[in-house]
């Protein structure tokens, strides 16, 4: 039966897997973290404005990569999880990435215009003059498409697969709940990425009641004398940095008072792109000015 426990399963050990989280490293950062980066680097002739970017590629490619690993990750889990839930998952992921795309794609192109993602929508110079008025409800629309319903497709079946992973991750066995060398040197990338994840797709609320889940599921399998393996570990581990990451980034931009108009409420956590149209941006117009 799809979502039962097998007896069997209960004691079953896994070893890590290196080759699934070194692929899922690899492309979240050069298909994720990297596709906006392609966009703004490459000549724009071998991308017309008018045209899908390289980004665009990139994410496409994500689209297709991710749900695959996902699967993958699931298929090695040593207990018998929820397939039914965990295809649903893949198929609101897939969704939410796929409306992402369109509206990332319009929002980054809209870059090279003026737009700057440390102001809102209707703030933007290249939008609040635009006639008719009707057409800055249009960029909202696209905005909302991009930054809320697209991501909430996209992240919460994302971290759901991931937590539905980590149930299975427990074993009574004391010497597998160990790190191989492998996966510390990917738990500094791993974690890297996540604060990205959670930085700019201001998923915050999202992250934290994920890690909070995960932390009450370790705490309770203790009393039952199971403890995490080498994939629960990196898993859980890399949560703890992302944590550690994203209170440093809010630490460092805490008086930034442009950013706090841009975000505000008692969740303050700027998007790493807001600061570079905001500053970074501004840097590199003062030193082709010179």
């Amino acid at each position: 039966r799809h979502g039962a426990v097998k007896n069997e399963d209960t004691f079953k050990t896994s070893p890590f897997h290196f080759d699934l989280w070194f692929y899922f490293t690899l492309q979240n950062w050069v298909l994720d973290f990297g596709r906006p980066i392609a966009m703004i680097i490459l000549p724009l002739e071998w991308f017309p404005l008018n045209k899908p970017s390289a980004g665009d590629y990139f994410h496409m490619a994500y689209n297709v990569i991710t749900p695959f690993l996902l699967l993958k990750l699931i298929e090695r889990s040593p207990k018998t999880l929820p397939r039914s839930m965990v295809y649903v998952s893949i198929i609101t992921f897939v969704m939410g990435a796929s409306i992402h795309l369109v509206g990332d794609s319009v929002n980054h192109r809209l870059i090279f215009s003026g737009y700057q993602h440390h102001l809102s929508v209707r703030e933007n110079p290249i939008i609040k003059n635009l006639k008719p008025e009707t057409l800055i409800d249009s960029f909202e629309l696209l905005y909302y498409y991009d930054e809320y319903l697209g991501h909430s497709m996209w992240y919460i079946p994302f971290f759901l697969i991931l937590f539905i992973y980590f149930t299975g991750c427990f074993t009574p066995v004391a010497e597998e709940s160990r790190m191989p060398a492998a996966a510390l040197l990917l738990m500094g990338p791993s974690s890297l990425y996540y604060w990205y994840l959670v930085t700019e797709g201001q998923i915050f609320i999202l992250y934290i009641f994920t890690f909070f889940a995960m932390m009450a599921l370790v705490m309770h399998q203790q009393r039952k004398g199971l403890v995490l393996d080498s994939n629960g570990l990196f898993l859980f581990y890399s949560f703890i940095i992302t944590l550690l990451l994203i209170a440093l980034w809010v630490a460092w931009l805490w008086n930034d008072k442009i950013l706090r108009k841009k975000y505000p409420g008692v969740i303050y956590i700027p998007e790493p792109w807001a600061f570079y149209t905001l500053h970074m941006n501004n840097l590199h117009a003062a030193k082709e000015s010179l």
